[in-house]
């Protein structure tokens, strides 16, 4: 046997026994991050079945898709258990994720409804950000307070956007108003 074959069947059963030991499912063995990488990339598709729940633990790699995480991220908007102040770090996460997705675009423009529609979808990348049936967006199409009353952005430049609401009373211009400004 010549010495380049002898060299590539040693390769080859190592690599057998390497895949072998990390193979998902085996029983006592986990598999290494990059082989659950690559059976959750976004290569494969979409997946036909619910995702696993994320793990927080560090490290560790999310099982929902990129779109599905995308959107995940409005999830704790006008939570119960959140105050309004989340809800507007909430918001500021998801115009950063806008912008990292349209770097040379910078923020929405235009009224609650068209950023609400922007972020929901309709973009040049049909790239939703927040879910179309996010129980924080009204019947206009507006993304709503946790009391029901319209967001109001304010685009301080192109990569800034000044959040507000009008807090618990309703009325804009008032002291329980809250805001965001990056």
């Amino acid at each position: 046997m010549n010495r380049r074959v002898f060299f590539s069947a040693i390769v080859f059963i190592l690599l057998g026994l390497a895949a072998w030991r990390f193979w998902p499912g085996s029983e006592g063995r986990e598999a290494p991050a990059t082989l659950a990488l690559a059976v959750h990339s976004p290569l494969a598709g979409p997946s036909r079945s619910t995702p696993a729940p994320v793990v927080e633990a560090p490290g560790a790699i999310s099982t929902l898709s990129p779109a599905e995480e995308r959107i995940a991220l409005a999830d704790p908007l006008n939570a119960r258990e959140r105050d309004i102040q989340s809800d507007l770090r909430v918001l500021n996460d998801i115009f950063e994720a806008w912008q990292t997705n349209f770097p040379h675009d910078g923020n929405p423009v235009g009224e609650n409804s068209e950023i609400t529609a922007a972020l929901t979808g309709d973009n040049r990348l049909q790239l939703a950000l927040i879910s179309r049936n996010h129980p924080a967006i009204n019947a206009r199409g507006e993304l709503c307070d946790r009391w029901g009353t319209p967001f109001r952005f304010h685009q301080l430049s192109g990569t800034r956007m000044e959040i507000r609401s009008a807090g618990p009373d309703r009325q804009f211009g008032t002291p329980d108003d809250a805001a965001f400004s990056p």
